[in-house]
């Protein structure tokens, strides 16, 4: 099932503030999410909504997502250092 990849605001904030390699090694992962987001899910947590949120650890990276069926989107809610927890 072929998705269409959204993206926090602030999630493009915090990528531009990172040295290139950085920024494209998260770009890279973020499309690989948006084509395969059950393979890169590393644990879940629920959030207010009691919905279902992935977390995938990537290199010193957490990227939250969240697949949504319904309109067929995978949508990046935050990505932060992975020694903090995610917002």
């Amino acid at each position: 099932m072929k998705y269409r990849l959204l993206v926090d605001y602030e999630v493009i904030e915090f990528i531009e503030k990172l040295p290139r390699k950085d920024q494209r090694l998260l770009r890279n992962r973020l499309v690989a999410i948006r084509d395969y987001p059950q393979k890169f899910s590393d644990y879940t947590e629920y959030d207010n909504a009691r919905r279902s949120v992935d977390i995938h650890i990537c290199n010193q990276y957490a990227i939250k997502f969240w697949e949504d069926h319904a309109d067929r989107h995978v949508k990046i809610l935050d990505v932060s250092f992975a020694d903090k927890s995610p917002r």
